[in-house]
């Protein structure tokens, strides 16, 4: 780690899930919490998030890079066509979670994702309609404050899996609201809870 890196993590408060890696501190810094407007990025949040699945998070997230170059950057018109003798290469593939169901669900979703650009303009505009297209301001101030899932999380996984979506329970699906800023978690004396609270559109 870097001088100036731990110079700047000891002067903020941040949300204590955070504090174990660097990178782990860099994403909660930089990425986790803003909101999202990119079909791509929510497409790989969609990703990362289903292999999260009985894992943490910090373990995807050391993956990460691995999971870019699997599922072709994020491509979802590239991961649709995946052939299915590109599932063997996967499932040997030591730089990411070498799951048949969390694997097949991420293929499976990209074809999905692609239906509901078709039937609502963009996923962006799906998934920004759950929250009626503003983000949810929570005024937690300690982690145990802070839900597993909700009824708006509840609400879009119900739906999803209505449109033919895997691994995309209501708490994975919060994990994804969270993290693309449709729900803003920081804690309220985190530094960031005030920043990403100015990045609504």
């Amino acid at each position: 780690m870097n001088a100036d890196f731990s110079v700047n993590q000891s002067q903020k408060f941040r949300c204590p899930w955070c504090l174990g890696f660097e990178d782990y501190v860099r994403y909660h810094d930089e990425e986790w919490g803003v909101p999202v407007y990119s079909d791509k990025k929510h497409f790989e949040f969609l990703i990362l998030e289903s292999a999260q699945a009985g894992l943490n998070w910090a373990t995807i997230l050391k993956k990460r890079e691995g999971y870019k170059k699997a599922f072709a950057e994020y491509d979802y018109k590239v991961v649709a066509d995946f052939p299915d003798k590109y599932l063997d290469t996967l499932l040997e593939d030591t730089a990411i979670i070498r799951n048949r169901l969390k694997i097949t669900a991420a293929i499976n979703n990209a074809r999905r994702f692609l239906e509901v650009q078709e039937q609502q303009g963009s996923f962006t505009s799906y998934i920004w309609s759950f929250v009626g297209s503003t983000p949810i301001q929570n005024q937690w101030r300690d982690m145990s404050q802070v839900p597993a899932s909700t009824e708006v999380s509840d609400r879009l996984s119900a739906d999803m899996k209505k449109r033919g979506f895997k691994f995309i329970g209501s708490t994975i699906m919060y994990a994804h609201l969270q993290a693309t800023g449709l729900v803003n978690d920081h804690l309220v004396q985190c530094f960031r809870h005030s920043e990403v609270q100015r990045l609504v559109k």
